[in-house]
């Protein structure tokens, strides 16, 4: 009976988080196309940084501004331009939440004795950071090659290199073999670290705050609800992704460079990145820091960032709903 529960559980997580990774990539795939141009584009990204290398003889850029590129994203590639590697990115980010929730739940619940949800709340903020960081580094080792693909597909533009997936899988495990599908695998292993770490660890710490504020507010009342509510829920998840994408934000700009080096790109999207150019992650942070300065470290932090806090959000939310859904059909 316990291990049939156990395999309940873990089929309500996985479920549960496949969806809501499900509806939280498409509906921020705009965001994140933009994001991927930003970061993968070797020339400055902002009209200020482009006037600073003009007037020192370099050349211009392709994306300036959030609103620039979204003006020629719409009207060189259409609405669908918005969406484009999100097949990919679907195939990527279903197997990752649904494997990062899962893993998340075994062990939360090893640490706290308890299969219960309402008690891994009261974890320590410490054992909630490291469960979330060794979750995502399982779910990211499951789902990388579709990662790898959807960040590819993303970054191409018009005309297309690669006009579907498959082509493109087809092409790196050609040219690059196997590890082709794995580049840039060591710094997002990094990055997930503490951007997985900071990201569960931050939500179980408001949501803690939440219920410490709502049982305030409903021991001065005389109708009470210590429950958190879902707009309650939507903060915490908005909160979390923030303060998890702005920190881990330069480790992702290094990942997007290692996944698109060698692979041929339109001119017109600016210059192409070299073959091995980059040692390891720390050469990658290093070169990018000399020839671009900090801001290239953080090329694409904007939409990054306004993709984050609603991605994060809605993962949550959809997530908390799905789940405590699937247990009442189950149950």
């Amino acid at each position: 009976m316990e291990e049939t529960g156990q395999l309940k559980r873990a089929f309500i997580d996985a479920s549960a988080g496949a969806i809501s990774g499900g509806i939280s990539r498409t509906v921020t795939s705009p965001l994140d196309v933009i994001k991927i141009r930003f970061q993968v584009q070797l020339e400055p990204t902002t009209q200020w940084a482009l006037l600073t290398r003009t007037v020192c003889g370099n050349s211009n850029s392709k994306y300036t501004g959030m609103l620039q590129a979204s003006k020629d994203i719409l009207r060189e590639e259409g609405l669908p331009g918005f969406w484009r590697g999100n097949v990919p990115a679907l195939l990527m980010v279903m197997p990752y939440t649904a494997i990062q929730f899962a893993v998340l739940h075994k062990l939360k619940t090893f640490a706290s004795g308890s299969s219960k949800s309402e008690d891994h709340v009261n974890l320590s903020p410490y054992l909630s950071y490291i469960s979330g960081a060794l979750a995502g580094c399982a779910a990211t080792v499951g789902s990388y090659p579709f990662d790898l693909l959807r960040t590819i597909l993303a970054s191409q533009g018009e005309p297309k290199v690669y006009p579907n997936m498959r082509a493109a899988s087809v092409d790196i495990f050609r040219t690059r073999g196997i590890r082709g599908l794995y580049s840039g695998l060591t710094p997002t292993l990094v990055e997930i670290v503490p951007y997985a770490g900071l990201q569960f660890g931050t939500y179980d710490t408001f949501k803690r705050w939440m219920m410490a504020w709502n049982h305030l507010r409903s021991s001065k009342a005389i109708h009470g609800d210590e429950q958190v509510s879902s707009f309650q829920l939507f903060i915490c998840g908005l909160a979390a992704g923030t303060c998890a994408k702005a920190v881990c934000h330069p480790l992702d700009v290094v990942k997007k460079r290692f996944q698109i080096e060698g692979l041929q790109r339109h001119p017109r999207y600016g210059a192409q990145l070299k073959p091995h150019a980059y040692k390891n992650m720390y050469d990658g942070l290093r070169r990018i820091l000399i020839e671009e300065g900090w801001a290239g470290l953080y090329k694409g932090i904007v939409p990054s960032v306004i993709k984050a806090a609603p991605a994060g959000a809605v993962t949550f939310v959809a997530y908390e709903y799905t789940s405590d859904w699937l247990e009442s059909k189950l149950t």
